[in-house]
């Protein structure tokens, strides 16, 4: 899986591109929290609800600001397909008009996947976290439910995914991906010392289970390649969004590719308890039913040894490894730190 900023042309930003960009990105995030305050509840919202739910609509300076701008997301919506209603809470009273989405309307029709295609829908739910709400769009429910107005959150499913990763790097790097934003962070290569390292990062890309920056290394003035997991400070940013193009031509999985090259992997021997472990069993080279107990001898394909520990890890008592020692010690680790235990 890759995820790069959108192609730039050649020739460099325009006068005011970073600018541009800048009010484009407001308004799509203003955009974004407005479906999902229409979309949050059944009731009808009134105007003064939604600017007080909608951060961007509450720093207005003026009504007349608020209105102008409130008209014109509204055209923007419609255009955009979204099933904006008006109406009132009250038939027979001339009520302030309200307004809401029409869910049933904005509904994607049933789907239907092969079981190839559910395969791969699967493997991308362990890398996506949809229903995960930017911090504007989470005050932005809030504020709802100090109107009074109960949410229903079931409802913004889909509405803004979110990468989860369990690096702490990833979320400010592919943040400077995005933006083209040179960076600052201190990286240790194996078996070497941590050096800071002045980046203008590229593209993220998950390879063999394992996230990777691709950029511009000023230091050296070269492509490096940078596994996240081997960063060891906070990343600073270091310059303007925008200040620099990436290349043309870049495909980044195979500049990772050449760089790490192919992943050696191990065979792991486990036991897995009867009807638990699913995703184990679906990646597993072999698994064999025992006579004796209620488990299974599941054999399994391993590359990484602390990744595999943290999902073995979280079956508890359903997964025993048996084999190597070293990921068996790994999961041991993290169970014993989870019970408080010291070994």
């Amino acid at each position: 899986m890759t995820s790069t900023p959108a192609a730039s042309r050649a020739a460099g930003p325009a006068p005011g591109g970073a600018a541009a960009a800048a009010r484009g990105a407001r308004r799509t995030e203003r955009l974004l929290n407005l479906v999902i305050a229409l979309s949050a509840t059944r009731r009808w919202l009134t105007k003064e609800q939604i600017r007080t739910a909608v951060p961007q609509y509450a720093d207005c300076a003026t009504t007349a600001a608020f209105e102008r701008m409130f008209e014109r997301d509204k055209e923007d919506l419609r255009e955009l397909g979204v099933p904006l209603e008006t109406g009132g809470q009250d038939p027979f009273f001339e009520d302030e008009a309200g307004y809401r989405i029409d869910r049933e309307a904005y509904a994607l029709p049933e789907i239907r996947f092969t079981p190839a295609e559910l395969a791969v829908l699967s493997l991308a739910s362990r890398v996506w976290q949809q229903a995960s709400l930017a911090g504007p769009a989470t005050r932005a429910l809030v504020k709802l439910r100090s109107l009074g107005v109960e949410p229903d959150e079931s409802s913004l499913i889909g509405v803004e995914p979110r990468v989860r990763t369990a690096e702490p790097a990833f979320d400010p790097l592919y943040a400077a991906t995005r933006d083209r934003t040179p960076v600052q962070f201190t990286y240790r290569r194996a078996g070497g010392e941590p050096a800071v390292r002045h980046v203008q990062p590229w593209a993220i890309v998950s390879w063999h289970g394992r996230w990777y920056l691709v950029g511009h290394d000023r230091d050296r003035q070269a492509t490096r390649v940078f596994r996240l997991s081997r960063v060891a400070s906070a990343v600073k940013r270091i310059g303007r969004p925008g200040s620099y193009e990436v290349p043309e031509g870049i495909d980044p999985r195979e500049v990772v590719g050449r760089s790490v090259g192919p992943v050696q992997t191990r065979q792991a021997r486990l036991l897995v308890r009867t009807g638990a472990g699913l995703a184990v069993r679906r990646r597993a080279r072999s698994v064999q039913a025992r006579a004796e107990g209620d488990d299974d001898l599941v054999v399994l394909d391993v590359s990484d040894v602390e990744m595999a520990a943290d999902e073995l890890a979280a079956y508890g008592a359903d997964v025993l490894v048996l084999e190597p020692e070293d990921l068996r010690e790994a999961v041991l680790r993290r169970l014993r730190g989870a019970a408080g235990v010291r070994p």
